[in-house]
């Protein structure tokens, strides 16, 4: 369970780091991802490109 715990938080410390990259192509803003404002502090939730995400990789897991 400890090395799924450290597969997470890499797999979140690198959605963040790409997070710009993700935005010009247009995977930050889909109709599911929020972007909220907290003491001044921005949260992004990308709900939808997680979900898009995981299909594109699943369907590249299935045909590997």
């Amino acid at each position: 369970m400890f090395r799924w715990l450290i597969v997470v938080f890499l797999a979140l410390l690198l959605l963040n780091g790409f997070s710009a990259l993700l935005r010009k192509i247009g995977l930050g803003r889909l109709p599911g991802d929020f972007e909220i404002t907290v003491f001044g502090r921005k949260i992004w939730l990308p709900i939808a490109t997680t979900v898009l995400l995981s299909m594109v990789a699943a369907g590249i897991a299935r045909y590997v």
